[in-house]
């Protein structure tokens, strides 16, 4: 079934001049899957859309999916399609749902952001279950580490996983999911290693009474060592193999590798249990629990020409897109909520006049927290402005000078702005980059003078939700800063409360024998445990190995550990233990959960470290190194892709 809706938006002003609308009309001429409906669970459906503007104005297409009578879930914000012929024809949009068997609604809405006018069509779509009769059954997806498990449906109020193991070993399971019941139970299996044969079934509890289903085996592939230029499956090798001191029951280890490098988990010994080939240069930011990721890619957003770190997609185990926006429609919300740096890229002058701003692309971070029992989704995003020659120490006489720094953003549940922090109107313009970074191309997406070189002002890398006073931790890589700020659950007005670092409001407590006790250029700071434990950072050192006094451990990046008095207004280090490397860029750091920490080098080589803390002393032991010849931005160690760390 279709149903096409048009919606002509007409200036009432127009009207009363002429009988006869002056106004343009959107209309939607075809919704289209690729495969006729009915179709089996999981199956991969892309919906192509084409539709006309009477207006010469850019199209754009948000895709929308409802399950039966439940409202609509935002998949895909309004992106921007391709014209021919007059004929616009929206990107492709694959659809990929194991949500359970039954009729969806899969609707999308065109609409002309220049004149408001706007179009919706529907199509029903229906898909059937795998699981038929009394018995679970399993199959092959395009990843092949990962298994599709279905299983006939459970009682209401139950809840069932599915457990899976190979030889004698013990089982990993996948989360726990509520039953639906008459509906069907589908899960992806992942975390298994390449070309082995598992044993799995399905785990049922009912009244703390847990049921069993039948044992089924699935058989993994090979992973694929390419996939064009693009992706490429790293290697690795063990200097430090796990031992009795390590932490083996967080025995997973996730790589957020960067550029031409597939993101991959791993076993403690390197072997590859999954990984991620879909999408343009995906940047791995935080795993969430239930077997999501949060992840930054390249792709087309408003501005057709420019591809880099332009989206933010929440993916599942199987590689599908669960939600997804883009920068263009996060700038035209921003806007309308009267944010003045956050304006469009697209069609600025160049060189931009003085005081042009503009939101350049997603950067570093997206983060998943809920207040309550609503979810929200924070990312850090771009942002440059061109202020006038002299600005930050600038030649007086010279060229205008752009920066370029960031926002961070909230997203709610729907994946819609509701708030934001700018840097720009909250920082002291005149303390500049501590270094004095530049950003230029290559390799630093730069859009508003001429000269493509910004001032890479703050560098900001990491945002952490604090529950315990519903504000933001934010990290300041090129301010050598950690700022709190007041987001108070989404009602404050973006103000920072306080600076972490040297120069800032904080004292550190440090043994008079550490020269330089605070951190600088920072990476993956936040706070242990939901909250609960230590400050936990990755100490790249860049100024500190750049500047004297060069104090312990010269030429090396540390991993630090800080308890945190707000009412006093000290810092005192738990750990700050050189980690033999020096990592200039990029970097992560974790507490596990048997008080080791996990701290990750990120360049030039990816080297996952724990480390064994030491009684009495700031330094630890190495007791895991494994290391992989490219850089990767972070690394967390879990015991399973269901399970991802509290912070």
């Amino acid at each position: 079934m279709h149903r096409f809706l048009p919606y002509v938006l007409c200036p009432i002003a127009a009207l009363a001049i002429s009988q006869a609308p002056l106004c343009a009309t959107v209309t939607i001429q075809s919704l289209t899957p690729s495969h006729a409906s009915p179709q089996l669970l999981g199956t991969p459906i892309v919906w192509a859309v084409t539709a006309a503007d009477s207006n010469p104005n850019p199209l754009t297409f948000q895709f929308n999916v409802a399950s039966g009578s439940q409202p609509y879930v935002l998949v895909r914000d309004f992106n921007i399609g391709t014209r021919s012929v007059g004929i616009w024809t929206s990107q492709p949009f694959t659809w990929a749902s194991i949500g359970g068997e039954g009729v969806y609604t899969i609707q999308v809405v065109a609409k002309d952001f220049i004149s408001g006018e706007s179009a919706t069509q529907t199509a029903s779509f229906t898909l059937k279950p795998r699981a038929t009769g009394s018995q679970a059954t399993v199959h092959k997806v395009s990843n092949s580490l990962v298994a599709l498990f279905s299983a006939p449906s459970c009682p209401s109020g139950s809840s069932m996983r599915v457990a899976f193991y190979t030889g004698m070993n013990s089982p990993a399971y996948t989360d726990w999911a509520a039953c639906n019941s008459p509906v069907s139970m589908n899960f992806y299996v992942a975390g298994m290693l390449p070309a082995t044969t598992y044993t799995m079934y399905s785990q049922t509890q009912t009244a703390g009474n847990m049921t069993n289903g039948a044992n089924l085996t699935f058989t993994t592939g090979d992973p694929p060592a390419a996939l064009g230029k693009k992706h490429v499956l790293p290697g690795f090798t063990v200097n430090v193999p796990a031992g009795p001191q390590s932490d083996t029951v967080d025995s997973m280890l996730l790589w957020g590798f960067t550029g031409s490098v597939m993101p991959v988990a791993t076993d403690l010994n390197g072997d590859i249990m999954w990984y991620y080939s879909g999408g343009n240069g995906a940047l791995v930011t935080r795993p969430l629990a239930g077997g999501t990721i949060l992840t930054i890619q390249g792709g087309t957003s408003w501005n057709s020409a420019d591809t880099e770190l332009q989206l933010i997609r929440e993916i599942d185990l199987a590689g599908n897109v669960v939600h997804e926006t883009n920068t263009g429609i996060v700038s035209e919300q921003l806007v309308a909520m009267g944010a003045t740096d956050a304006g469009s890229c697209l069609g600025v002058p160049n060189p931009a006049p003085v005081g042009t701003a503009c939101l350049n692309d997603f950067d570093h971070e997206a983060i998943r927290y809920t207040i309550g029992e609503n979810s929200y989704t924070a990312v850090l995003a771009h942002i440059e402005r061109v202020y006038p020659a002299g600005t930050q120490g600038s030649d007086a006489n010279g060229p205008p000078v752009d920066i370029l720094t960031e926002m961070a953003i909230v997203l709610d549940a729907q994946w819609q702005v509701v708030w934001y922090y700018d840097s720009l109107q909250q920082l002291d313009l005149d303390r500049a980059a501590i270094l004095g970074e530049t950003c230029a191309l290559p390799g630093c997406s730069v859009k508003l003078l001429l000269a493509r070189v910004a001032n890479d002002w703050t560098h900001g890398n990491t945002i952490q939700y604090l529950a315990s006073s519903g504000d933001f931790l934010i990290s300041l890589r090129n301010q050598d800063w950690l700022i709190k700020v007041d987001y108070n659950n989404g009602a404050g007005a973006g103000d920072i409360l306080w600076r972490m670092g040297v120069d800032g409001d904080f004292t550190i407590l440090a043994p008079k024998s550490d020269t330089w006790p605070w951190f600088s250029h920072q990476h993956d700071a936040g706070y242990a445990n939901g909250g609960a434990g230590p400050l936990v950072l990755f100490d790249n050192g860049n100024t500190r190995v750049s500047s004297p006094p060069i104090g312990q451990g010269k030429g090396v990046s540390r991993g630090m550990a800080l308890t945190v008095d707000e009412t006093n207004m000290q810092v005192t280090p738990v750990i700050s233990a050189g980690l033999g490397v020096f990592a200039y860029a990029l970097g992560s750091a974790q507490l596990l959960s048997d008080d080791l920490y996990l701290f990750q080098p990120g360049t030039p080589n990816a080297i996952a470290i724990e480390i064994l803390p030491t009684a009495g002393s700031l330094n630890g032991t190495e007791v895991l190194n494994v290391l992989s010849p490219h850089p990767s931005y972070r690394a967390w160690q879990m015991p399973n892709l269901y399970s991802p760390p509290a912070w």
